[in-house]
Order: C-alpha cells, then structure tokens, then sequence
C-alpha cells in the first residue's frame, strides 16, 4: 500500500487530499509513521524525529495514528490476497508476500501481470487508497519490484535479468543492510550490490562474518530461496511508552509498570496466547537501555502474575536518573495456561494495593498523559506506535478528555468531525465526512464541551467508477 497511513487519512478527509500529511507521535520526541508523497517532497520520511519534520514542513497537517481504521483497511486487502493463494504472508498492516503459483493463478509473465493489475484495480474498488504490485521469482526481489513500483504501480523482475537490475543498485537495497552494516561494506569500498557480487563470499564473510557475509553475498547473486509461509508465529508479546518528559518519581514508575503489565497481558488475551517469561525494559535519562527478565514455572495470562513478576524486575533496576521509555512484554508464548495457586491466593491483596496506588497518585495530583508510542526505523508486525493511537479510543470524563489531532469526534449540533488541534483549554474540530465533497467547517469549543465526543472512524469510500460491476475478487 502506498503512503497508507498518510493516503487512509487523505481519503477519511477531504480537506487534506492533494497536502502533505504527516502520521506519527507528535510529542516532543514523536517519530514519523508515514508521510504522504506532497510531505516527502519536502523531505519528510518514516522513522524521522517529529521535530525536524515538522521544520522541513511547517504546512504540513500532523496527526496522530487511527490503528483501527489502518487494520479495517488492511484486513479487506489482505482478504483479497488470501482469494490468490493460500500462501499469503503479511509483514504488517501495508504489506504482504503472496505465492501466485501456489494459487494457481498465474504460471506465466503473462497471468501474472493480468493477476497484478486485477489485484490493483480490486485493491482501488474495495478500499479507495492505491497499492503497488511487484512481481518476481523470488521474495527479496518482489519486495525491490514493489518499492520500484512506487506510488501505484506494478513492475515485473524479468527471470534471467535480475543480477543486472541489481548492479548498480545501493548496497543498503538488500535485506538485512542497515546504517551500521552499510558504513561497515564502505570503509571496505563496497557500496552497490553488483561491488557485493565482485568482492566474493570469502571478503564478505571477513567483513560481516561468516552467517551475515554469507547471506548478503547470496542475495547479491540474486539468490533468495526462502518461502512464503502462510502463518508467522508470534514469539512475544510486548507494549512500550516513551514519555515526554522524564520520570523521576519511582512512585509513578511502579504505577506505569503496572499498567503496561495490564496492558501486555490484554494484547497477549486477544492474540489467544499465555506465556512464561516476563521481559522489562527501562530506557534511562542517558539513552541507556536496560531488560530484565524472569521464567515463570508455567506460562499464564493472569495480569497479576504478570504485574507481580514485572514490579519484581523493577527492583533490580536504578531509575534515580530519570526513565524515558518503559516496556513490558511476555514470550516463550503457548495456547494455554498454567493457574498460579499463589497469584490466586494474592489477587485481593494486591487489589487493594492498586486502590492504594491511585489514590496516592490522585492525592498528588499529577497529570498522566498517554505517552507516545516509538516507532523504529524497521517494521516487525507489532510496532510500538500502535500505543499512540489508544489515547482516545475509550471515553473519559470530560474533565480529563485529551484531544488528540487527526482523531475522529462527533457533535450533538455539527455531527461528525476530526480534531485540527487543541490546547490552552480549547479544542478545533473539523466536520466533514469521507463522503464530503468539499472541505468541511472548522469550529472551536472548550475541551470539557459536553456534546463533543470521541467517535469511531467512518468508513472510507470505495473509489468512484473502481470495479462496478465486476465486484472483488473474493
């Protein structure tokens, strides 16, 4: 999918198709999602701090993420993908790998690019929003076609022609070629892949070693025999915030634990999972990042199981300096669970514990804002942005109701709406619809307004004259 978090919130707001729109935390030390093609223009790119976006592009509209509508669009995508074959394996929510032969779909250059074209126009009549297609014999080089592809197209690697594509291709274009290993091939003299390819498997094996030079010199020949498989299994579970400002009350870095606990074992409940190693992560004032883990005898999905064993790992960890990212995660996952006879015995206790908690909280009368979730450079299907868009998503009282930008709303008076930006008390809300054909109205109302409230994400209209008739694929 091109630009899709960009492109989703285009086609949910009519008053920001054809502007640069920036998606991604927008705190102090928020990260770029996704930037649309008139951001990027500017320079704007994923994984950029917020910060310098928002100096390359000032015009830009910046909105925090809406993960249920991306998930929405993406799981109509990928249920067209799944009508292709049954080998179909999603690297995230904008992303897949599809096994056309094994679908029995296409077994020339010919069928295939009539399947990819099919699949774009479907993809175009379903959700609105444009995907491009890379079509090849193997998986790293249908993911180069796909980038090449870009924005809205398809491009087939030709069988036999992939090694001269490749040459003059940057090193950084394989898989597995970050900053750190890319600076690495350079001070070797090796910065395109066909300079991979005439260094040979015995220079990259010196400099990468052995497992590392060995696969990249493959992959320069063009070598890549690894399937498609259907299903990836999760290997853990995981939530992370990243605070604006530092904690440095060891008081409310217990209170943020915990909740993170609760909220790593609501997202390990959902996927169906138990699991029997805990994992904390505390990312210090210094940008020092420390994990400490504990094995339960027995996995389990009880919270305060989890929450217990998470308060433990704390104890071994200074915090005095300052904390600006906290973690909790659980792997070693499993289907099931094994009861823990003492958590039992604890779980009045330590409820009455959390009662205790907050109101020391609440007595000190500090104000907890939903942090913002990091976004690393590489995606890996459980990304911790995701936590930046659960601000909003439940209500609140309005006296404690946070607005975030891009998020939807509606009005008792003007209907439905998303939020421009708010702040000093005040919030300024937008009414318009996906279905709206010009931009909408622009009012502003006090933050404890009571006939605003958060809404659900409408949803996105297919494209006009796309597929009528033929309906999709499935």
């Amino acid at each position: 999918m091109d630009a899709f978090y960009a492109s989703a919130e285009q086609a949910a707001k009519p008053s920001l198709r054809g502007k640069a729109v920036v998606v991604g935390g927008l705190g102090p030390r928020g990260v770029v999602a996704t930037a649309s093609y008139e951001a990027r223009r500017f320079g704007v790119h994923s994984a950029m701090p917020m910060g310098q976006a928002r100096r390359l592009a000032p015009n830009a509209a910046y909105l925090v993420p809406r993960f249920g509508l991306y998930r929405e669009i993406s799981e109509q995508v990928m249920t067209l993908l799944r009508a292709l074959s049954p080998l179909v394996e999603p690297l995230s929510l904008d992303e897949a790998f599809v096994d056309l032969e094994a679908g029995g779909v296409a077994d020339d250059q010919a069928s295939a690019l009539a399947v990819g074209e099919r699949l774009r126009a479907d993809i175009k009549a379903v959700t609105g929003l444009a995907g491009s297609v890379g079509l090849a014999a193997s998986k790293m080089l249908a993911k180069i076609a796909s980038e090449e592809a870009k924005p809205d197209g398809l491009r087939l690697i030709v069988p036999g022609t992939e090694r001269d594509l490749l040459a003059p291709m940057s090193v950084r274009t394989l898989p597995g070629v970050g900053p750190a290993t890319g600076d690495h091939l350079r001070r070797g003299g090796i910065t395109t892949v066909g300079e991979i390819a005439e260094a040979g498997e015995d220079e990259l094996v010196r400099l990468l070693g052995k497992s590392h030079g060995s696969a990249l010199y493959a992959m320069a020949l063009a070598r890549d025999e690894r399937p498609v498989v259907a299903e990836r299994e999760s290997k853990s579970v995981s939530v992370e915030d990243t605070y604006d400002v530092d904690i440095h009350d060891r008081v409310r870095v217990r209170g943020e634990v915990a909740r993170l606990a609760e909220r790593c074992v609501e997202r390990l409940r959902a996927a169906g999972h138990s699991g029997r190693t805990i994992v904390l992560k505390v990312r210090r004032f210094d940008f020092s990042t420390l994990t400490r883990s504990e094995t339960l005898r027995g996995p389990t999905d009880d919270p305060g199981v989890v929450r217990e064993a998470a308060a433990r790992l704390l104890e071994s960890v200074d915090t005095t300096g300052g904390v600006r990212l906290l973690g909790v995660g659980v792997t070693g996952l499993a289907d099931y669970t094994q009861e823990d006879l003492f958590a039992q015995a604890q779980a009045q206790a330590e409820a009455e514990a959390a009662e205790a908690l907050e109101a020391e909280r609440n007595a000190e009368g500090e104000a907890h804002e939903e942090a913002q979730g990091e976004i690393r450079g590489e995606r890996d299907g459980e990304s911790p942005v995701e936590d930046v868009a659960e601000t909003g998503d439940a209500p609140i009282p309005p006296a404690e109701r946070r607005w975030a930008a891009g998020h939807d709303v509606r009005h008792a008076d003007y209907g439905h709406g998303w939020v421009q930006g708010s702040g000093l008390g005040r919030v300024t809300v937008r009414f318009e619809t996906p279905e709206s054909r010009v931009p909408g109205r622009v009012r502003t109302f006090r933050t404890d307004d009571p006939a605003l409230e958060p809404a659900e994400p409408l949803p996105l209209m297919a494209a006009p004259g796309e597929g009528a008739g033929q309906g999709p694929l499935v």
